[in-house]
């Protein structure tokens, strides 16, 4: 039989107390005692809105992908160029702008990393976020070239990954090491993509 919530005011409740504590501590070090600690509901109030620990993590994740795209989309928006595009999204990683993320950062990267072996469920949705995010890119890539502010001969699709994976990868090495220089000398290297791709005269 499938699981219905007990309310889905409380649930929506319990997703947003426990978005914080997740995306910071991670699904392993999640307890249940944290998410009693944070909502001051009981064990069983929680358990009566999520099947199990999984699910709770499951929606979580859901939660802070959406405001997470919802903060990269926002600002796309105020961009003009396919250009200008790129380079917000890119800037959107700096030190100083992605202190607007959900608290404790990308949570693709942070779900990501643990997921892959512990939570198939979820290491799917994290897949599907960064696929997204590459397919978006590319669009943005193709409508530049389009309109000729990018050479006709680039491969959007090889542009988008490249893009996705030096960014997610800087932030991992930073936070790893606690070392912005790291995630700095990466988005640097982002944008000289960007320009490298940008059309010539003649092209």
């Amino acid at each position: 039989m499938k699981f219905s919530p007990r309310s889905e005011t409380t649930r929506q409740f319990i997703i947003e107390k426990a978005a914080g504590i997740f995306n910071k501590k991670g699904y392993a070090g999640t307890s249940m005692s944290d998410l009693t600690e944070a909502t001051r509901l009981t064990k069983g109030s929680i358990y009566g809105n999520f099947e199990n620990k999984d699910d709770v993590a499951l929606a979580v994740f859901n939660f802070n992908a959406a405001r997470r795209n919802k903060l990269i989309r926002e600002k796309l928006d105020k961009a003009v160029s396919s250009k200008e595009k790129l380079m917000v999204f890119i800037n959107t990683f700096s030190q100083d702008e992605i202190q607007q993320f959900p608290e404790g950062g990308c949570p693709l990267l942070n779900a990501g990393i643990e997921a892959d072996d512990t939570h198939e469920p979820l290491r799917k949705r994290v897949a599907e976020e960064l696929v997204d995010t590459q397919q978006q890119l590319a669009a943005i890539v193709r409508h530049g070239m389009q309109f000729n502010e990018f050479s006709n001969t680039t491969d959007a699709d090889k542009v988008a990954i490249n893009l996705v994976a030096l960014i997610q990868g800087g932030i991992f090495i930073a936070r790893t090491t606690q070392n912005a220089f790291y995630l700095d000398t990466v988005l640097e290297t982002a944008r000289k993509l960007i320009h490298e791709i940008e059309a010539k005269p003649g092209n």
